[in-house]
């Protein structure tokens, strides 16, 4: 596609994170860059409290976009006009929904009418969707006025349904633009695959009005059919959404755009075993800390796992991670293994505050380590004045000796306080709705409560992991570094950011085929198996056959040697620079060029 040619790319997420899409954007703006240089701009929501901590207003250019802006000033609109501080620096164009609020009303009315779509009974968040597209329309309106057409062609890329409820008006009001939309999950699919254990079977025979109905999410559906039926050229992220699409968007993608990332921002190249090391070390102290007051085991015998998301049990492939590892800890039992495996289970559940215990249990811990280190000073102190001054006596002291009474008493009462017949809880934070939640009456029901005869333990932390976080001390990258392998076998995930993020942090991962990125690696890479990536059919077999393949899978890795692990890390890493976004700009390219042709 020429670079002459304007882009402007607009999401919901641009400045405001919520999602995936975010990353998706972010991550691919010093590409975009590179391509499209001062012809490319984004278009997001004004929200002050996000805005602030990574956008800075600039002055307005001399151009149809500070034409336009300074129009929509004129007529009382909040627009921000600056740059997004990510990597890039792209232009950006941010609207405040609140400037239009008081014309809701019209504004509903007129969608209503042109496009029979029922909107009396949205909430807030609709609401912000439809004020925020129609401040995008009257910028296109005002920028379509401005523009020379005859010198450069423009393409508008929308992300998802909240970026697109004005869309169809460029196309009812003959605006110049040429379209494309990407939706990178449809809304539909998301709800019917957490309801229906056998949603890709039923996929073509939906009823999308019904099922709509049914789930109370009519209008965000009809706003995502009007943008696909709309746009020049309709786009997804994945070949398995892409059926979802044609069934439930009423048309089939005219092509494909895988996400990538950054890869740049992750290589460590010769420090990956450094840095795995370093955070494996963090994440010891953790285990420590919860396991050793009550038993312990050999660290050096222990592998970390991970799984991490969105809680959405099923379509993340909780339940099916659950059900392997409860399978592969009869397994290691049976065989009589002296590894211990514990899995992470890192997402986001409404909680009150860390469990106490958890917290204790880590403070005496750390009160003992400090008992320690004094008294391993002291003896190094005296031992050295010990063994200058007889240089004739080469038999090592009695290092009890060495020890004042008070240091020996402050070590007995921090073993003793350290001490407990409290089993290690399999939960870090107090739920709000500790009986209801799913993880932990699998957990129950399986008996897998970290008994000390289990060769699995489990620890569920309802909470994202970031630097601040009082238990690892590690963000969350940090702590993927320090992990041996992350486990997404997911059952609907339209692409699926977590086990990319694990292969360019030089970590092995397993996902399935029904994931977007387990799909594509597995069309693209006869499997990818020997660069650190597993596919767990999803597909053919039925969902025990598949837990007991990924529990099969696992217990193949857990028996590995350090020295394997050391050259899947190297080869997972390496395998994923074909999804830097260099490799697959192209796509974006070849879409934008199909847009053009239109």
């Amino acid at each position: 596609m020429s670079n002459n040619n304007f882009l402007f790319e607009t999401a919901w997420e641009v400045c405001n994170q919520v999602g995936g899409i975010y990353t998706v954007i972010r991550s691919k703006v010093p590409s975009v860059i590179k391509r499209h240089g001062d012809n490319y701009a984004v278009i997001g929501p004004y929200f002050q409290n996000k805005a602030d901590a990574e956008f800075e207003h600039i002055p307005l250019p001399d151009n149809p976009i500070g034409w336009s802006i300074q129009k929509m000033w004129d007529m009382g609109l909040d627009v921000h006009y600056g740059t997004w501080l990510i990597s890039g620096r792209p232009k950006a164009i941010l609207f405040n929904t609140e400037s239009v609020k008081n014309k809701l009303h019209e504004i509903k009315g007129k969608i209503s009418t042109r496009y029979q779509i029922n909107l009396d009974n949205t909430d807030n968040l609709f609401d912000d969707v439809v004020s925020f597209g129609e401040m995008s329309y009257i910028f296109y309106e005002l920028f379509a006025q401005f523009h020379d057409w005859n010198k450069q062609k423009v393409i508008i890329h929308f992300h998802e349904w909240m970026a697109v409820s004005h869309l169809a008006d460029l196309k009812y009001n003959n605006l110049p633009f040429k379209v494309v939309f990407t939706t990178h999950a449809t809304i539909l699919g998301r709800y019917l695959a957490m309801n229906d254990s056998d949603f890709y079977q039923h996929l073509p025979f939906y009823n999308w009005f019904k099922e709509a109905a049914h789930f109370n999410i009519l209008p965000q559906v009809s706003f995502e059919r009007l943008a696909a039926h709309n746009s020049d050229v309709l786009t997804t992220v994945s070949n398995i959404t892409g059926k979802e699409c044609t069934h439930l968007l009423g048309r089939t993608p005219d092509s494909i755009l895988p996400n990538g990332l950054n890869i740049e921002r992750f290589k460590a190249t010769h420090k990956i075993e450094l840095l795995h090391d370093s955070y494996k070390e963090k994440i010891h102290r953790f285990t420590m800390g919860h396991f050793f007051h009550n038993y312990s085991f050999d660290l050096d015998k222990t592998i970390y796992l991970f799984t991490s998301g969105r809680f959405e049990y099923k379509n993340k492939g909780y339940d099916m991670s659950l059900e392997a590892m409860a399978k592969l800890n009869h397994m290691l039992k049976e065989s009589g293994s002296d590894k211990t495996v514990v899995l992470f289970i890192i997402s986001k559940q409404p909680q009150h505050s860390i469990n106490p215990q958890v917290l204790e249990s880590r403070g005496v811990m750390e009160e003992l380590r400090r008992g320690v280190s004094s008294i391993s000073k002291e003896i190094k102190d005296k031992l050295f004045v010990a063994a200058a001054s007889n240089p004739d006596n080469p038999k090592l002291p009695d290092l009890n000796d060495f020890v004042d009474d008070y240091y020996r008493l402050r070590y007995r009462r921090a073993l003793n306080n350290w001490k407990s017949d409290r089993l290690p809880p399999v939960v870090t934070h107090n739920l709000v709705d500790d009986a209801n939640d799913q993880v932990l009456n699998f957990l129950r029901t399986s008996n897998l409560l970290n008994h000390q005869e289990d060769r699995v333990k489990v620890i569920y932390h309802p909470d994202f992991i970031s630097e601040s976080n009082p238990l690892f001390g590690l963000d969350y990258n940090e702590f993927v570094r320090g992990c041996h392998m992350g486990i997404f076998p997911s059952y609907y995930e339209p692409w699926g950011y977590t086990p990319l993020e694990c292969l360019a942090s030089g970590i092995p991962t397993i996902t399935s085929n029904f994931a977007g990125f387990g799909d594509f690696v597995y069309s693209e890479t006869e499997g990818g198996i020997k660069d650190g990536v597993q596919i767990v059919d999803r597909v053919f077999k039925s969902f025990d056959e598949s837990s007991q393949q990924l529990a099969d899978m696992l217990h193949n890795f857990v028996n590995t040697t350090a020295h394997q692990r050391i050259t899947q890390r190297n080869k997972s890493e390496a395998f994923s620079t074909i999804f830097d976004w260099e490799e697959l700009i192209r796509f974006y390219d070849e879409a934008y060029s199909l847009a053009l042709s239109k």
